[in-house]
């Protein structure tokens, strides 16, 4: 299956792009196909038969030009464009506003040759204005000389009657064929009258020839042109007001870049930059690719890219992005994306590919599009048949068919969605907030539950010390200086969150003699007596897990108790020891994020209950809930079995789920939405539907909040879309002239049309001055019970599972409770020690939950496997058969 974007010219309004994509599905092989109208853009999903030719031959015949955008055709194989074509082209051209300045020339033109025309068919004739000689008291000539100035006018505006006529030939009527019809109605009408007033002036009837001057249209057939490419041209230039979030992020990225080739500095194109090239920003200076600092250190604004305000201090290692600018110091970076491949181009590419995919709320937009022409033609032909009928003349019947005919409009409902989808999408992209697709942007603002991932998502996902607790005697500083000098050559996650506290706190560290890590237990080492004193490295010391120092007599029963007041917290208590004696506890715990509280809040206001699941223990669970004031926890869940959490809630509601995009992938594909948080430059997480630069907690309320002003701006412009025409063609057919007298003249019926698509553009543009981050407007959404979830995700669904497993496979599994795993080296030791018994075919060791799954051929003895964990430096609190 292949997917394809390709550029479509000659579309004018939604019943184009209906007959397009019904022609493209008409090709077999297409299995689904969304026509852009706003980027004058397809994306097709096909496979064998089809072929990109066939589905360009396929748009063609159906009256319309299309290319391959991969083969930058902006103008199609048939070269067919109408008043709307353009190039869904890649790069800043696919977001340029070309035709803005082409109809505004055509409106210029056709302004200087209606107002004289309006100065005689208007000024003269109703209000007696003075004209030369030649034209008063002279019917025929005043005749002749409108018709050739509205001759002219149709000529500057031909692609009128080209894209409309076209469709109707092709039978795929457009908005463009209403236009034509009823201009050139007016047209005709007006030279046939013309020629009855020749008959009248050769017979001398000169009342006769007056009178028939005054029955001519051809002011309106002008007029209507020329309304109409008023309206085309502030839609045109709305349109791409659409774009400017993307255009501006375009704008930053630098056209050169300073390479280091051979050992000099050149100049050169930032497109030439390749792959492993040496490069080097100067102060002020935009970043040109993605790279990583190998030299150097500087503040970078990155606001272009996650709308975070603050500059973000950049040294070696650290990653940098395209567009980003580098404020204070020089860097020198290795390029490691160029191209298509940076974060920029992602993030543009993204905006534009959501763009290009439908809503579910546009269908019913495409349904009445693709039969509102025809049916507005059949309505005209009613209209002017009912006033015939009814004693009106032939003029008069004809003026209100044409106004049925030009004052309805297919444009504001096929870019009701469009302009929302594309407005909101570059506002999120401005804030780091990035939907994938439309069905996203729009499904987000129903959530009724987010479901939060704990680590790295509620928590930082790395250790820090939260506690310093000495004992009587010693000082925090002092406990710090010797836990930290004790620790330094530990790989440990939690001996690296000491240390680095020691360094925030200024502490300078002891030499430790004779170290030695007791893997699931602690350290040991050697330290000097007295710090700073002698530096001689003769006193024992010892830290880590409470049973440690149990074991050799140094904890206190006050220690222990406070120990497990700090396990009951969520965090994990640290004792150290010297000389003999017990210098107190640290406890180190992966932290809250400082806006998780905020965020958490911010989704309760909006009505969307808020649940965390984990694999930690319910403890440390609960503890992290009670901070942040989470509705519900789901605690002591498999990997595996996160999906089936989330598809249980699914049942009762929208579901939002929030992870890393890598460890969550088949719970974020469950979901209605799902949504990656701190992407960082990965912004294309396959897995999400929604991509969160920054690792803010925030940014998903924000992101719920920003689809929800979207769906609302969806729906204004849906209800005024349908409401103008449902409206507006009845008061065109004269409906209320009976009981109120009123009736609509076709040229301000043609002023309706021009300003409908306007307003339903302009409207969506609002969106550019809405702040995703206020909560003033919050408002709480129907909000449904949470299900109890308690039931079934624990332990006894995990054995009922690897029960199910086991008599699939015809095997045995055991699983072991395990304490004193900390990092993934205890992990590889446990694994590794498993594997080593006789009998077992698979080992599965869980860090989060603290167990063991061993699969094995035979019965093996609980003893002989806890035997084994035991020699490797861990302890068994129990084994199970699964």
């Amino acid at each position: 299956m292949k997917t394809e974007k390709f550029n479509v010219t000659g579309m004018t309004c939604a019943a184009c792009s209906a007959h397009v994509e019904k022609a493209v599905r008409g090709v077999e092989g297409v299995d689904s196909v969304s026509v852009n109208l706003l980027m004058n853009n397809m994306l097709a999903s096909y496979q064998e038969p089809a072929t990109a030719d066939a589905i360009c031959r396929a748009v063609e015949k159906a009256g319309y030009g299309a290319a391959l955008a991969s083969a930058g055709g902006g103008e199609g194989r048939s070269g067919a464009a109408g008043p709307g074509g353009g190039s869904g082209g890649s790069g800043q051209d696919a977001f340029a506003d070309h035709e803005t300045p082409k109809l505004r020339r055509r409106l210029i033109a056709s302004l200087c040759l209606l107002l004289p025309l309006m100065y005689v068919s208007m000024g003269h004739l109703m209000w007696g204005w003075p004209v030369p000689e030649a034209l008063a008291g002279n019917p025929w000539a005043i005749a002749l000389y409108q018709l050739l100035l509205t001759g002219f006018v149709m000529v500057i505006n031909q692609k009128f009657f080209v894209s409309g006529f076209t469709g109707l030939i092709h039978r795929a009527p457009n908005m463009d064929t209403l236009v034509a019809l009823g201009s050139a109605a007016a047209f005709v009408y007006s030279a046939a009258v013309m020629f009855r007033m020749g008959g009248a002036y050769g017979a001398g009837n000169m009342e006769m020839a007056v009178h028939c001057l005054h029955d001519m249209y051809f002011e309106s057939a002008a007029m209507i042109l020329t309304l109409i490419t008023v309206g085309k041209m502030l839609e045109a230039y709305s349109k791409g007001k659409t774009t400017n979030a993307v255009k501006s992020l375009m704008d930053l990225a630098p056209k050169t870049a300073h390479v280091i080739r051979g050992g000099v500095e050149m100049t050169i194109d930032a497109d030439e930059v390749v792959t492993g090239d040496t490069f080097v920003v100067k102060p002020g200076e935009s970043i040109p690719v993605d790279g990583e600092v190998i030299d150097g250190e500087s503040a970078v604004d990155e606001a272009a890219l996650t709308g975070e305000s603050l500059p973000v201090d950049k040294g070696v290692g650290d990653r940098v992005s395209a567009a980003t600018l580098n404020q204070n110091g020089a860097l020198t970076c290795r390029a490691t994306r160029v191209g298509g491949d940076t974060t920029l181009r992602q993030i543009i590419d993204m905006v534009e590919n959501a763009v290009a995919t439908k809503a579910p709320i546009a269908q019913i937009a495409d349904r009445v599009s693709g039969v509102f022409v025809p049916v507005v033609i059949t309505l005209a032909l009613i209209t002017g048949a009912v006033w015939l009928l009814a004693g009106a003349g032939a003029g008069r019947a004809l003026s209100y068919a044409i106004s049925v005919l030009v004052i309805s409009c297919p444009c504001s409902l096929g870019l009701a969605t469009p302009v929302a989808i594309m407005v909101g999408n570059g506002r999120g992209a401005g804030q780091g907030i990035l939907f994938k697709n439309a069905t996203a942007l729009e499904q987000a603002g129903r959530t009724n539950f987010v479901v939060l991932d704990k680590t790295g998502t509620v928590t930082e996902g790395k250790p820090r010390v939260t506690d310093i607790c000495p004992a009587e005697g010693f000082s925090k500083e002092e406990l710090l200086q010797a836990a930290a000098s004790l620790e330094q050559k530990s790989e440990h996650p939690l001996a690296r969150a000491v240390c680095e506290r020691a360094g925030e706190e200024g502490l300078g560290l002891d030499e430790t003699a004779e170290f030695q890590a007791l893997p699931g237990w602690g350290v040991e080492g050697r330290l000097p007596a007295a710090s700073g004193r002698d530096g001689k490295s003769d006193t024992p010391a010892l830290g880590g897990k409470a049973a440690l120092l149990k074991e050799r007599g140094l904890m206190t029963e006050a220690f222990l108790q406070r120990g497990e007041e700090l396990a009951g917290e969520g965090k994990t208590p640290l004792y150290f020891a010297k000389g003999g004696v017990l210098l107190g506890a640290i406890a180190v715990a992966d932290v809250v994020k400082p806006d998780s509280a905020q965020a958490v809040t911010e989704l309760k206001n909006m009505g969307i209950h808020v649940i965390m699941l984990t694999g930690d223990n319910r403890r440390t669970a609960e503890a992290v809930r009670a901070q942040v004031g989470i509705d519900a926890v789901v605690a002591d869940v498999l990997p595996g079995d996160k999906e089936a959490v989330i598809r249980r809630l699914s049942e009762h509601g929208k579901v939002a789920m929030v992870g890393d995009g890598i460890n969550d992938a088949p719970a974020l594909t469950r979901a209605d939405v799902g949504i990656a948080i701190g992407a960082g430059a990965d912004v294309a997480l396959d897995a999400a539907d929604i991509v969160l630069v920054k690792s803010k907690l925030t940014d998903v309320p924000a992101a719920i909040r920003l689809s929800r002003q979207v769906l609302k701006n969806i729906h204004e412009n849906l209800f005024w879309a349908f409401f103008y025409n449902c409206i507006g063609i009845p008061v065109a057919a004269g409906v209320l002239v009976p009981f109120t007298g009123l009736s609509l003249n076709p040229m301000f019926a043609a002023a309706a049309m021009s300003l409908s698509s306007f307003c339903v553009v302009t409207n969506a543009l609002r969106l550019n001055l809405f702040s995703v981050r206020s909560t003033a407007k919050d408002r709480r959404a129907h909000t449904v019970p949470v299900p109890d979830l308690t039931d079934g995700f624990t332990g006894i669904e995990n054995q009922e599972t690897n029960k199910g497993k086991r008599k699939e496979n015809e095997s045995m599994v055991k699983v072991l409770d395990v304490e004193g795993m900390m990092c993934a080296k205890c992990q590889a030791h446990v694994q590794k020690a498993l594997e080593g018994v006789a009998g077992v075919t698979a080992v599965e060791v869980s860090l989060e939950n603290k167990t063991a799954s061993v699969t094995m051929d035979h019965e093996i003895d609980d003893g002989t496997l806890s035997g084994a964990v035991t020699e490797a430096g861990y302890e068994v609190k129990g084994c199970r058969t699964a």
